[in-house]
């Protein structure tokens, strides 16, 4: 069964493109060493100010907990929480259909 995270990221005030940029280069990794990996994807919200969505999709449970082991979530880490304002809010989905 696929499974769907949707991250709500907050980030300090003025940190938003070394964010993104830290962000993409995580993405890319993802896209290049997980094939369990469906969707990768940051998006920017329109209405709440310094606030980010990441939208994330696996092929199931082994692909999801392969994801959180990866060197390249690991090293990323210091350096996203390094400007973000606080712990994102995570929301696990099951996939329907």
């Amino acid at each position: 069964m696929r499974i769907g995270v949707v991250a709500t990221i907050r980030v300090k005030p003025g940190h938003g493109a070394a964010f993104e940029a830290a962000f993409t280069l995580l993405a890319k990794q993802v896209r290049a060493n997980e094939p369990g990996n469906l969707v990768y994807q940051l998006t920017r919200s329109r209405t709440e100010a310094d606030t980010y969505k990441a939208l994330e999709v696996y092929a199931d449970e082994a692909a999801l907990a392969a994801h959180r082991d990866m060197p390249h979530v690991r090293d990323a880490g210091p350096v996203l929480g390094a400007v973000m304002a606080g712990r994102p809010d995570v929301e696990l989905l099951d996939g329907v259909g």
